[in-house]
């Protein structure tokens, strides 16, 4: 197979894990037969990106261009393309690609492809040129059409962007869970992850705990839907609902105390990772032992099951809560982010980056 000639876009991109993003010009590939071309609308910014872009993963090849949570407008199709036409609003999330034959590529679970991430937007290898995945940090993008997705279309599009991955990570274990009616649901942490999993425990029927650090987050917690607020340093208040839970969504990437939220679950009661703490955190054997609770993780979701998330949240009207940024603002971005000082997703404005 030859290679397809490529085309010059715009783009923010990393010139090595110290220096600040900047203004730069990318090629990508011409649509194939099966590719679907992509102006690129907003791009949600995810602590991924940051992650990418200073090479905290020790994967990252330079020049970087992050950005996964990507919405826009079909401008070209190739001949093969039957989902999608020109015109057409569309996402595109965490994957561009996938081995497409194994047994997770045939269960629609590409993200546990069993080559591994070789598929990501950004980060992963492009299959047709051979050379690193570039993210939706610029003006357009090409991706095969079986991994672009269909976007509601009574959703604010800025702020439906951050549902390309903050939405699926927390809507997958919810839903796997089967969690609603009936269900005492406690969801950790109130970030970008938290209060996307607060609106999806809400619209699933379940009564919502939200755990925080912080009292300030208190109202806010209501305001997006959780029926009670637990300040997790306060212990009586964690004690009062020992024992109770159904299913607790931990989004929380800080060191913290598992086993203070293993011990809040009843007997056979679940506990999910979604945060993803840079060091190992001890857990007791005896929190899980006793009650015959259980511990797991959960990564994004496959392409059926994220087309599934968007139409639900066309259908229950759930976005993001999003603060508007343009493309020269991402550095400062990057560095509020770092403080926590964002409600509750950033999103590049792409139209600043012309």
């Amino acid at each position: 197979m030859s290679k397809p000639t490529c085309y010059s876009t715009k783009a923010y991109s990393a010139a090595s894990a110290t220096s600040p993003l900047g203004a730069a010009v990318i090629e990508r590939r011409t649509p194939t037969e099966t590719d679907v071309q992509i102006q690129i609308l907003y791009c949600g910014v995810c602590h991924s990106d940051l992650h990418f872009a200073r090479n905290e993963w020790h994967f990252t090849q330079y020049p970087a261009v992050p950005g996964h949570e990507i919405v826009g407008k079909v401008t070209s199709v190739g001949s093969g393309v039957k989902k999608f036409k020109v015109g057409d609003t569309v996402g595109v999330g965490c994957l561009v690609d996938s081995c497409r034959t194994c047994p997770s590529c045939l269960s629609g679970l590409e993200q546990f492809c069993d080559l591994g991430m070789t598929g990501g937007t950004y980060g992963g290898t492009e299959k047709h040129l051979g050379t690193p995945t570039l993210g939706g940090y610029s003006q357009s993008i090409v991706v095969t059409e079986d991994f672009v997705l269909r976007m509601p279309a009574n959703l604010n599009l800025a702020a439906a962007a951050p549902l390309l991955c903050a939405g699926i990570t927390t809507y997958s274990p919810l839903r796997r869970a089967k969690v609603g009616p009936g269900h005492k649901v406690g969801i950790v942490g109130l970030g970008g992850l938290g209060h996307m999993a607060v609106k999806f425990a809400k619209a699933f029927g379940a009564q919502v705990v939200l755990f925080t650090t912080s009292s300030s987050k208190v109202a806010d917690g209501k305001r997006l839907g959780a029926h009670e607020v637990v300040v997790s340093t306060d212990e009586s208040q964690m004690a009062a609902h020992a024992g109770t839970f159904d299913f607790i969504l931990d989004a929380v990437s800080a060191t913290h105390d598992i086993n203070a939220y293993l011990n809040l679950l009843k007997r056979d009661g679940h506990l999910v990772l979604v945060g993803a703490p840079e060091k190992p955190i001890p857990v007791g054997a005896f929190a899980l032992l006793m009650r015959r609770r259980s511990l797991s993780g959960s990564l994004i979701g496959g392409l059926p099951e994220t087309q599934e998330m968007l139409d639900f949240c066309g259908k229950h009207d759930i976005t993001s809560d999003i603060e508007m940024i343009q493309m020269d603002q991402i550095n400062t971005a990057y560095e509020r982010m770092l403080k926590s000082d964002v409600k509750y997703r950033f999103v590049i404005d792409m139209a600043s980056l012309a």
